[in-house]
């Protein structure tokens, strides 16, 4: 899609909308990279904070409790 494709039905008019003239030569084609990055900043702070959290004593001693329970058999 070129810009002359875009401009033309807009020009054809007697009176032109500028505000779809705006929307339509802005797009937004910059915006999925944008999400990307955003999402893979998201996931590796997530994964950041649950490797910390995994790595506390507190959550080891749960763990460790947890599976020498299951593994005992008592429920």
């Amino acid at each position: 899609m070129t810009v002359q494709n875009v401009l033309r039905p807009l020009l054809a008019r007697r009176r032109s909308n500028p505000r779809r003239l705006r929307a339509l030569l802005r797009g937004d084609g910059g915006m999925s990279t944008v999400e990307y990055a955003l999402g893979t900043l998201t996931a590796a702070a997530v994964a950041g904070i649950l490797y910390a959290a995994v790595q506390s004593d507190v959550i080891k001693n749960a763990v460790t409790a947890l599976l020498e329970r299951g593994f005992s058999g008592t429920f």
